[in-house]
């Protein structure tokens, strides 16, 4: 759902809009001037809930990070954008982060599920937008087609039902097979 005049919203804009009362609790994004509201369901909260489950797992043995969900990311010089990964993971070494203001930098691991009316060409552009602005890697869950699509600048890869999700360089050790996020 977009919600956006022709001209393009500012990101001052956009937060006084995203403050208002009838607002809260929407998951409201600012992308390229415009509002989009996501509409998950609860497939998309089932998936999340998964994920987050077996990244916490893995985290509690390897704490080199911090989980985040719904996260604003906003960085000073793109103005235009304001995005909310589903799912982020911010590596130690990225710095300490204000919890009352939104990210000044891009996670290092940001995780998408696709909710209706995101087709592929909006995930796709999600993604590029995260590695072109320093994301190290991006997960594109699609849970109706029990596919993910796995990214980082140098490679792309869609990984089927009898694949498994590698944590790569960004969370080194982990695995989770596809057939367990689905099951």
């Amino acid at each position: 759902m977009t919600l956006s005049p022709a001209k393009g919203v500012t990101v001052e804009e956009f937060e006084r809009f995203a403050l208002l009362p009838e607002n809260l609790g929407r998951k409201l994004q600012l992308i390229n001037g415009e509002i989009v509201e996501e509409m998950p369901t609860p497939l998309h909260g089932i998936i999340a809930v998964a994920l987050i489950k077996w990244l916490l797992k893995y985290l509690d043995d390897k704490p080199i990070g911090t989980l985040l969900t719904e996260v604003r990311v906003q960085l000073a010089d793109d103005e235009g954008q304001s995005r909310i990964p589903d799912i982020a993971f911010v590596r130690s070494e990225q710095g300490e982060f204000d919890l009352a203001q939104p990210l000044p930098f891009v996670p290092a691991l940001c995780i998408e599920i696709e909710s209706p009316g995101q087709g592929d060409r909006h995930m796709r552009d999600l993604a590029d937008y995260y590695l072109a602005r320093g994301g190290q890697m991006v997960w594109l869950i699609y849970p109706d087609r029990r596919l993910v699509e796995w990214l980082t600048s140098t490679e792309r890869r869609l990984l089927t039902l009898d694949a498994t999700i590698s944590g790569g360089d960004v969370l080194p050790g982990f695995a989770l097979p596809l057939q367990t996020l689905f099951a």
